[in-house]
């Protein structure tokens, strides 16, 4: 097969799309043969030599992938799987190539109106802002909700599913483009994190309540306003370190407020684990899906080959939602 490989740490010029060897499905696990692949910060970081895959994980990047089911590994006869069935998957690296070995509890169907290919861009997203935001911080109907970077993958899936299930959603963009493509996906309130200072906006909007749960991709630097946005009870959950990863945490103001903060990744969580949130996933949110209430947001489609091109436009963040790269 053909995969992007990484000729050593560094910049996008660096993803070499090259002859790699074909993977095998070990036990428990299928063999996908993979018709496009989604582009997230953490193959960024990976690409820096910042990210490892996890032990036993595949050493390309990709942590999603769409395609056909093309063989099976032991232990997979009941899977409820067929040979050429289209599925898409969460997966703990190996998407940037033409096939990949999936453990079967990290494959979905792909959902019901969403094309083979729009249909990479949801498993990343769809498992981590379920498992953040509605496991995690257990953001109920009603509640409110304030989500960074609502632009990006995750945050044009978290505004829709938030929405879908009942909350208020406010979020934060870095352009007017940005901000009404926000509310057109059902934002609230979209503010420019460029000119406004979100926490006190946030007080505004919310009569000096705040809100019941941050989803965050910053870190470091937003730590202190974020604290400063959260009601009574609020939660706070970090994704990400864009903004760095040590800050100071005011303690007394959590005890006070009696807020919590919790930090998780996706990627290093075991199998077991991945599978719960698949299933959950599959039964929970793909109905929102297949009715249109929640859609895929995808700013472009490039061939794999291409990858370097697609992680400057991510790096530069000139993209809303998605950016799908294609085998053929």
């Amino acid at each position: 097969m053909r995969a992007i490989v990484v000729s050593a740490p560094g910049g996008p010029e660096n993803l070499v799309w090259q002859e790699a060897p074909d993977p095998q499905p070990g036990p428990g696990e299928v063999l996908v043969e993979v018709a496009a692949t989604a582009v997230n910060r953490g193959d960024i970081s990976q690409r820096e030599g910042n990210y490892p895959p996890p032990p036993g994980a595949p050493e390309y990047l990709g942590l999603e992938c769409s395609g056909r089911i093309i063989a099976f590994g032991p232990g997979t006869e009941d899977s409820g799987y067929r040979v050429g069935d289209e599925v898409c998957a969460l997966l703990s690296g190996g998407g940037y190539a033409e096939r990949v070995a999936v453990p079967v509890g990290q494959l979905l169907p792909v959902p019901k109106g969403v094309g083979l290919v729009e249909a990479a861009a949801l498993p990343e997203v769809a498992c981590t802002v379920w498992a953040n935001v509605f496991m995690t911080a257990q953001l109920r109907e009603g509640e409110a909700l304030l989500v960074h970077g609502g632009a990006s993958g995750i945050g044009t899936f978290a505004i829709q599913a938030a929405r879908a299930f009942g909350a208020r959603v406010l979020t934060t963009a870095g352009s007017e483009a940005k901000l009404a493509r926000c509310r057109e996906l059902g934002a609230d309130v979209a503010i420019n994190y460029r000119s406004e200072d979100f926490a006190a906006r946030v007080r505004e909007e919310t009569g000096g309540r705040g809100v019941d749960v941050v989803l965050d991709i910053m870190g470091g630097s937003y730590l202190e306003a974020n604290l400063r946005s959260l009601a009574v009870g609020g939660r706070l959950v970090v994704i990400g370190l864009m903004g760095g990863r040590r800050a100071e945490l005011d303690l007394g103001r959590m005890l006070i407020k009696r807020l919590s903060v919790h930090a998780a990744t996706l990627r290093s969580r075991p199998l077991e684990e991945k599978a719960a949130i698949v299933a959950q996933v599959t039964e929970r949110v793909w109905p929102l899906v297949e009715r249109g209430e929640i859609r895929p947001v995808v700013d472009r489609v490039l061939p794999l080959s291409q990858a370097a091109e697609a992680h400057r436009v991510l790096e530069a963040s000139e993209h809303v939602g998605k950016i799908l790269l294609v085998t053929n």
